[in-house]
């Protein structure tokens, strides 16, 4: 039964396509192609309107967007327009605009693209209105919109179809908006700080700076194998080498891992570094930074998302991984000494590790297990051990640790920042510790990159580094669930 009512409406819908397609034949008959039209003026948008409806009453518009709806009564019609900032109603009547362009409007369907021109009014019920004295048709829409009442609320037709999704859900549109003015002052406030925005390359011999698999690629003009990047570091260390001081860069990183609601294979990362300061310096830079932003796009420092209230506005909690995991599984790493307590530890404590897994590997498996869950509230979570933090300077009173914190809130990392390891012999020998956790199965590993090594014998002042995940802070600030819903394209498997 199912299958027949599927059936029907496919059928249904195809006729419907098929009448569209004849009325764009018939306009194209009769010297009325919208297809060649190439440009309208457009004085304002809906919301302008509305905005500025006292001093705008009585004075001709002309507004262009997309046909929602369309009510035809008789001589006088009525139909609402959707464009960038909103939508608004238009008054169309034949007296108004001629016989010939109301019989062209009557015939226009819900998601053409049209042009209005006419005095703005309020109607007798007061909405704030166009009284239409031309229609133009700018393009004809061929396919059928999702019914207004059900909307698009299939989340895989949403994603696949994003342009649907914008036309049909006001708060999809709102929230890739809120995304644009998040990255604007993002780097608003760095340029503010005096940071200058830079680009590096994305294709790679050595795809180095973070831990995670490449995607792999091949160049034919120079026959070579290349890697997409799967991090900034690496190239924006060797600018504070040369001298930049404060950098950073937004762009599309590439990990070659698994789908879900926080991880898409490409997504927006923004790397930072500054010379002469530490990772002391990066926490105080990454509260003012979110800070700044929530107010410039929210208008409040305090956000909500999914119900919990979380309040930038207040001191970040600092805390050490060690403290954490003393408060939160309560095993205390500094009586920990040998890699044999480590594992006992982890097998009473139902801690999954490997073979190849240090002391300070297992730590951080108990901070994942025990702790991340718990850190809803802007937290900075610092002293990572060495193992896990190949491009970090040692804490000089205890070598065991790095300078390092990950920024942490409802339980997600949302940024990693170092005290950068500047010391090009002690690097080589992470780098070589690396490549031994490649040789025993870790394919996340770094490899060996001689020309960045070579950058760090030429010397790099002391520097702070930090990287953001954009659509993770995205998601926090639009209250959204899922990583695909702040991503315009996300990565989506093809369809049969």
């Amino acid at each position: 039964m199912a299958q027949q009512q599927k059936n029907g409406q496919e059928q249904d819908l195809n006729q419907l396509r098929k009448v569209r397609r004849e009325k764009l034949a018939e306009l194209q008959q009769n010297g009325k192609d919208p297809f060649v039209i190439t440009k309208y003026d457009q004085t304002h948008h809906s919301q302008e309107i509305k905005d500025n409806f006292d001093e705008l009453e009585g004075k001709q518009v002309s507004i262009a967007g997309r046909m929602m709806s369309k009510r035809v009564m008789g001589k006088a019609s009525f139909c609402n327009v959707q464009d960038l900032k909103g939508n608004i109603q238009s008054y169309v009547a034949r007296d108004s605009i001629g016989e010939e362009n109301y019989k062209e409007f009557k015939k226009l369907d819900v998601g053409d693209v049209i042009g209005i021109e006419g005095e703005v009014f309020k109607t007798k019920t007061g909405e704030m209105s166009i009284h239409a004295s031309h229609v133009t048709l700018l393009s004809k829409s061929l396919q059928i919109l999702p019914e207004k009442f059900h909307g698009l609320t299939n989340t895989d037709t949403r994603y696949r179809q994003r342009y649907v999704d914008l036309i049909m859900n006001p708060e999809v549109k709102d929230t890739f908006i809120k995304r644009s003015r998040i990255i604007s002052a993002i780097r608003k406030y760095l340029d503010g700080q005096g940071f200058m925005e830079v680009e590096t390359p994305m294709l790679v011999a050595n795809a180095g700076g973070a831990a995670a698999r490449p995607f792999e690629t091949h160049f034919n003009a120079l026959n070579e194998d290349l890697k997409l990047r799967i991090s900034l570091e690496l190239y924006l260390k060797r600018l504070i080498v040369g001298g930049l001081e404060r950098v950073y860069e937004i762009g599309r990183v590439f990990r070659n891992e698994g789908l879900d609601t926080r991880h898409n294979p490409e997504f927006t990362l923004m790397e930072l570094y500054q010379a002469y300061t530490d990772y002391n310096g990066m926490m105080d830079l990454t509260e003012n930074l979110y800070r700044h932003v929530a107010q410039e796009v929210l208008g409040t420092t305090k956000i909500v998302y999914n119900g919990v209230e979380m309040d930038l506005g207040k001191p970040f909690e600092r805390i050490t991984m060690v403290d954490a995991v003393k408060k939160y599984a309560g095993v205390d790493w500094n009586e920990v000494e040998t890699l044999e307590q480590a594992r006992e530890l982890a097998k009473e404590h139902n801690v999954e590790f490997e073979e190849r897994h240090k002391k300070g590997d297992i730590l951080n498996l108990f901070f994942e297990e025990y702790v991340e869950e718990h850190l809803v509230q802007p937290t900075f979570v610092m002293d990572h051990p060495i193992e896990i933090s190949p491009l970090t300077k040692k804490k000089p009173e205890n070598p065991d640790y790095v300078e390092r914190f990950e920024f942490f809130m409802n339980g997600w990392e949302m940024a990693n920042a170092y005290s950068e390891l500047n010391d090009p012999i002690d690097q080589r020998e992470r780098f070589k510790a690396q490549e031994e956790q490649l040789a025993q199965g870790d394919e996340e590993a770094n490899t060996t990159d001689e020309d960045f090594l070579n950058a760090l014998e030429i010397g790099m002042p002391p520097t702070g580094g930090i990287g953001f995940g954009i659509d993770r802070m995205c998601m926090l600030l639009t209250d959204s669930a899922a990583i695909r819903d702040v991503l315009l394209f996300p990565t989506m498997k093809s369809k049969e």
